[in-house]
């Protein structure tokens, strides 16, 4: 009828009782009934005794497994409550961290403004074309703010690219590396020219160079700014790759871009670009 597991419970509570009560007894009738009382008394010793030690760890095991439930449920709302602090405080830190790079970046953008004798304004890149085969970024910068479809765009590492579509608040760039992209340029040291044409890699190829012309790898490639579109001066890239094919009067010249257009943000565009020299002396 009884499992034996509620049996033993019981059994076990049963002698907590009886062992609180004996006890009880014996202690308050040792002072009334003297010797009888205390012969009373290690008779009931002799018999509970050997009970008195389990029992008495039994309980002791009962109270530490209650004490460490409250220290445990205690422990796990300090841990959570923990846990949101670390969370919101990461989340600061982060937020934090993501102005101090974007003032820097618009540090180095307002420096690099400061050398330009054109007017100019500051557009933030806010989508890029998916597409593999076109390389263009949308700025949050149109007619209203005074932009115009053919107006060159830079930043601080050089040319970005050209307004090629514009809306009454957002522009259309397309970037140097898209192949349909033509910058007349030349090399800083030797002074040739070439037109700088995008490629699917990410890179520039300097068409139309003559293989006379010493040209090494390092060299600075700048806006010759005889296309109309791009003031003289501008940095384009480096020389990275020279290839002289054994027939023909061209050598093949490859430009890497100075900029790194997978992390563009900010970009600026020259409302009234010059015609000659773009920096200021």
């Amino acid at each position: 009828m009884f499992s034996k597991k509620m049996v033993m419970i019981v059994g076990v509570i049963a002698l907590i009782v009886v062992n609180i009560i004996i006890l009880s007894v014996n202690s308050s009738r040792y002072s009334s009934y003297g010797s009888f009382s205390y012969e009373y008394g290690r008779t009931a010793i002799f018999f509970i005794a050997p009970f008195q030690k389990p029992v008495t760890q039994f309980v002791q095991f009962l109270k530490k497994i209650w004490g460490h439930y409250f220290f445990l449920v205690s422990v796990i709302k300090e841990n959570d409550n923990l846990k949101k602090t670390i969370s919101h405080t990461i989340d600061k830190n982060n937020k934090y961290r993501e102005i101090e790079i974007s003032n820097f970046r618009l540090r180095n953008l307002l420096n690099f403004r400061k050398t330009i004798t054109s007017q100019v304004i500051v557009a933030e890149v806010i989508g890029q074309d998916p597409s593999p085969w076109f390389k263009t970024i949308i700025i949050d910068k149109g007619k209203s703010d005074g932009v115009e479809k053919g107006l060159p765009v830079v930043v601080p590492e050089g040319i970005a690219g050209q307004v090629i579509d514009v809306s009454c608040n957002y522009s259309k760039v397309l970037l140097i590396i898209d192949r349909n992209s033509a910058v007349d340029a030349l090399v800083q040291r030797t002074r040739d020219r070439g037109l700088i044409k995008g490629q699917s890699d990410g890179r520039c190829l300097s068409k139309y160079v003559l293989r006379k012309h010493d040209i090494k790898v390092g060299d600075t490639v700048v806006s010759s700014g005889l296309d109309g579109v791009f003031p003289k001066g501008l940095r384009v890239g480096y020389v990275s790759k020279i290839v002289k094919p054994d027939s023909g009067i061209f050598q093949e010249v490859t430009v890497t871009p100075y900029i790194d257009f997978e992390k563009l943000e900010e970009v600026l565009v020259v409302l009234d670009p010059p015609k000659h020299d773009f920096l200021s002396e």
